[in-house]
């Protein structure tokens, strides 16, 4: 299949319509003429995530934005109430909020956010960011969305939230979702419901090998296991197989069943391979228990992999087969491509001979109207936005949830000592245990006790003792330890746990040197849904696999302690939950689940508020990591709201009123991930502060949370009795490509810009994971005194025009968009469409006719317009006819007259059928009205309608239209 590789995809402007002064250090000061007498003609850009080049081709990877773990479904056109094919896709977003995407497409190449399946995804600590709690890195993963029988699934995993979960609705555009935990771990489940079995459901899972449950028909409970039916082992010298082996996905095609997998083999790139067998369940199902899954490397091409196979209808009943697989392109996150197969006895092979060269170009595989393929275009995952609480209400923004009451707490239990023989000068080991084959003695030291641990062969290996009853949800707890050893590595992490059940939780942790009495100090809050009736407390060391050098090291330990501290614990309560009457648009989502008493888009209107509700501790880790890394203030920070970047540049701008921060106070705009740079605004003793911090690669264990965010040298500015301020951050995702650089600039009055010292970063992919998405623009706001300061922002304005591009500032498309919609007839529309595009232009006109300071204040208003122009393209009547039907009395009888206008510019031909009798108009002149009185020889007419077809020429296109005219009952006397 031949493909052509251009570069990616750019917005094109029209004609220069100002000039912008070109210097790029200091005062920036645009000037931008009036509007142009006759605008250039409205062909709008594709939007900043469509890579579709509006000429039937389009480029991949798609969407230039973070949307990983795709899985994708169709609805056929017979059961869809818009009588076509519809496709929706579903994507990755971990600890944010909502989450879980629900992404609509007629072309598969161009996408929208319709949907989210949840808010949050519980009110306990971790997805609230509480008590020291985070999802960073963890929260929901890979879903499988699937269409059975009128109704829409999804299942994905949580790797801290309870483990997987399955939803359902029946309105997968705007219904609620029903939730139901499965009780347990799926590793990237993938729902599959076997037509051939009598639609039986499926989840396939695993990483490392693939195996399947089956579950009941209520889909509530796993009836059958089967382990392993896809194990690499079982295809010795497959080059295609190794790492990963994960993402299953499957479907059926043409008799067999295939099932999709991602793999990693050593010295390779990420790959597709491919499964096939005409038995879903492979070995179980065979008589001799023989293997009848072939594989086969479909794909190993830049690292696409990981997705879904895709079914196209074409003529005749025949089903194409494309994949959607995404491609790492990290900082902006792993961005899913669209790739077309060429299929061989049964067997895909993907691209251009198996090539998919990054920015490659393919045919379209579905094409649509001029325009339906113009609105398509205009659709976006990322959004500019006014904060004018206008965004559609959704079921996911009403989501109920069932408040715990806080835990009772025994005060005799806070502020002692828990552990029992903590220093082991009882003269006994007991009530100290071993756990995993461990050794335990007492041994003297420095005329004190101590534990000696030896005999060590696992991480686990060691003491542990019950604190059954004693330990207390909702209580924090200082916990610590005397650990020395003499021989191994220079080094070696210490952790303190605590299992109650629900699998280890580290309390603390601390690196000890070789040779030296060391403290492992921590603190810990014991989550509210623990079940603390049977706690076993213990030592440990990091698990790896294979097992690491330190799962065998001795060691000393004393001074052992857990005390519970004085409760200043936080609980979910009713009020952060509750809706507060604000609807943000579907392009923004929270960082980890937000505090509802604590954001408004009401309490100011046109302004998004944020205020302040807690102060940063510094006390935050991250639970994924075994080595407990400390998290800055900024990630600690809840409500932050961010969106998604977009490549191969970005640029976001806003306005911050900072008037009403209090002493301690942070507030900005960031492009981050774990590491993130910023522009901020601080507040200390009085006086604010504008300035960049930047915090890149390594990332230590621990460090100052306020040193880590310091102002770069040479950004601050003071910012004297000034209390708004315009920010603006330009991000390059491809100066070098997998790096991300950040130009921070400001303005006092929107006109007049500063560059605020040089660019900052490198941004680049955490190889932890703790930050698994690309780098995200969040607006935040956080305290480190005092809580209850606020700040409110005044939009959100997006481009891909960066300020260092020297490019003059251009309103061609601005000024298009406005002409344009000059010359439409709200007549050929309906009501709702037209006012919608109204809005938008009043908005359009009011920004053309103010100064301008930027691009993106060009861009935003341009965009928005296009969008309603676009929809109104669609929604526009096939032919413009005005219709009524009116009742009255002539003499003693009932007549009903029927009137037509005609709004085309061409004569149109008009058929009126009634109960009553019939009537035509033939070539009913442009803006001309016709009317024909039906006597209904009747004293009484009961309420009814009147049927009415026009049909002309339009555009070029013979078209006709169908139409009810309805009329009132009416009775003479």
């Amino acid at each position: 299949m031949p493909l052509i590789v251009h570069a990616p995809p750019r917005r094109r402007r029209a004609a220069t319509a100002a000039l912008a002064v070109v210097a790029l250090i200091g005062a920036v000061l645009p000037s931008v003429g009036p509007p142009a007498q006759a605008a250039d003609e409205w062909v709008p850009a594709s939007s900043y995530t469509s890579t579709d080049r509006g000429e039937g081709t389009y480029s991949v990877p798609l969407l230039n934005s973070d949307v990983p773990d795709v899985s994708v479904e169709r609805v056929p056109a017979a059961e869809h109430e818009e009588g076509r094919d519809v496709y929706y896709m579903i994507s990755t977003t971990m600890h944010l909020s909502p989450g879980a995407p629900i992404m609509k497409s007629y072309d598969l190449v161009n996408w929208e956010i319709v949907n989210y399946v949840f808010d949050r995804l519980g009110v306990g600590d971790s997805f609230s960011l509480r008590n020291g709690q985070n999802s960073y890195g963890q929260g929901q993963w890979a879903s499988s969305l699937r269409y059975h029988r009128g109704k829409f699934y999804v299942a994905f995993n949580t790797n801290n939230l309870g483990g997987s979960y399955l939803y359902s609705t029946d309105d997968i555009e705007d219904g609620a979702w029903t939730r139901l935990p499965l009780g347990r771990a799926f590793h990237d489940p993938s729902l599959y419901f076997d037509d051939r079995d009598g639609g039986t459901p499926y989840i396939f899972y695993g990483s490392g090998s693939t195996s399947a449950v089956k579950l009941d028909s209520g889909l509530t409970r796993v009836v059958a296991e089967y382990p392993n039916i896809l194990r690499p082992a079982d295809y010795p010298g497959s080059p295609f197989l190794g790492g990963l082996f994960e993402g299953a996905q499957v479907q059926y095609i043409d008799g067999h069943y295939y099932v999709v997998i991602i793999t990693w083999p050593p010295g390779q790139g990420r790959q597709v391979v491919l499964f096939r067998s005409t038995e879903l369940l492979g070995w179980y199902a065979t008589a001799d228990g023989s293997n009848p899954y072939r594989a086969r490397g479909v794909l190993n091409s830049n690292g696409f992999a990981q997705g879904s196979l895709v079914p196209i209808a074409r003529d005749g009943g025949r089903t194409d087969w494309y994949g959607m697989f995404f491609r790492d392109s990290f900082p902006v996150g792993r961005i899913p491509a669209l790739i077309p197969a060429t299929w061989q006895d049964g067997w895909p092979t993907f691209g251009d001979h198996g090539v998919v060269p990054v920015n490659g170009e393919f045919a379209k595989p579905i094409r649509l109207s001029p325009a339906e393929e113009a609105l398509e275009r205009q659709k976006s995952v990322v959004a500019s936005d006014d904060f004018a609480n206008d965004a559609p209400h959704k079921a996911y923004m009403d989501e109920q949830w069932t408040i715990p009451s806080p835990p009772e707490v025994d005060e005799s239990l806070l502020g002692v000592e828990l552990v029992r023989n903590p220093g082991f000068e009882s003269g006994t080991v007991s009530p100290w245990a071993a756990q995993f084959g461990a050794q335990l003695t007492l041994e003297p030291v420095d005329g004190t006790t101590a534990l000696k641990v030896a005999n060590r062969t696992l991480n686990g290996s060691g003491p542990n003792q019950s604190l059954d009853g004693v330990l207390q949800r909702g209580v924090t707890y200082q916990v610590s330890a005397k650990v020395k050893y003499a021989a191994g590595p220079a080094s070696v992490r210490f952790n303190l746990v605590a299992d109650w059940g629900a699998g280890v939780q580290v309390m603390a942790s601390g690196e000890v040197q070789a040779g030296r009495w060391t403290t492992v100090s921590g603190r810990y809050t014991v989550p509210s849904t623990a079940e603390t009736g049977k706690v076993t407390f213990a030592v440990e060391t990091p698990w790896a696999n294979p097992q690491p050098p330190s799962s065998s090291v001795e060691y000393l330990l004393d001074d052992v302690s857990v005390i519970g501290q004085p409760v200043t614990t936080e609980h979910p309560t009713e009020a952060e939950i509750r809706p507060n009457g604000s609807r943000l648009g579907p392009a923004w989502q929270w960082n980890h689940a937000p505090d509802n008493r604590y954001w408004s888009l009401t309490d100011r209107e046109g302004w998004l508020r944020l205020t302040t509700g807690k102060v940063v501790t510094g006390g935050y880790v991250y639970t994924k990591l075994s080595n407990r890394a400390e998290l800055t203030w900024f990630e600690e920070a809840r409500n932050t709201l961010s969106q998604r970047t977009f490549g191969p540049k970005s640029s976001a701008e806003t306005k911050l009123d900072f008037s009403r921060m209090k002493d301690g106070d942070v507030a900005g705009l960031a492009m981050y991930n774990r590491g993130f740079s910023y522009v901020a605004v601080k507040r200390v003793n009085g006086r604010h502060t504008l300035g960049v911090v930047n915090r890149v690669q390594p990332f230590p264990v621990t460090f100052d949370q306020a040193t880590a965010e310091t102002f770069v040298p040479g950004t601050a500015v003071p910012l004297g009795d000034a209390t708004t301020v315009h920010l603006k951050g330009d991000a390059e995702f491809d100066a070098p490509t997998g790096q991300g650089w950040t130009t921070f600039h400001y303005s006092l009055d929107g006109l007049t810009w500063h560059r605020l010292g040089d660019r900052v970063g490198p941004q680049t992919l955490d190889g932890s994971l703790t930050h698994f998405m690309g780098h995200r623009w969040g607006l935040f706001n956080y305290a480190t005194a005092q809580a209850g300061g606020q700040v409110d922002f005044d939009h959100y304005l997006l481009s891909d025009t960066l300020t260092a591009e020297g490019k003059p500032l251009d309103t061609g498309d601005l000024d298009a968009a406005i002409g344009h919609a000059s010359t439409l007839d709200e007549h050929h529309y309906p009501a709702d469409s037209w006012a919608a595009m109204r809005a938008a232009l009043g908005k359009a006109q009011a920004a053309r006719a103010s100064a301008f300071g930027t691009q993106n204040q060009i861009d935003a208003p341009e965009l928005a317009l296009s969008l309603e122009l676009a929809r109104l393209g669609v929604a526009r009547f096939p032919v413009a006819v005005a219709v009524a039907a009116q009742t009255r009395c002539a003499g003693p009888q009932v007549a009903l007259t029927i009137e037509v206008t005609n709004h085309e510019a061409v004569p149109v031909d008009v058929s009126v059928d009634t109960p009553y009798g019939t009537k035509s108009f033939d070539d009913v002149e442009p803006g001309k009205t016709r009317f024909h009185p039906f006597q209904t020889r009747e004293r009484h007419v009961p309420a009814g309608s009147a049927s009415v077809t026009a049909s002309a020429t339009v555009d070029g296109e013979p078209r006709t239209v169908e139409l009810t005219a309805p009329h009132d009952a009416h009775t003479c006397r």
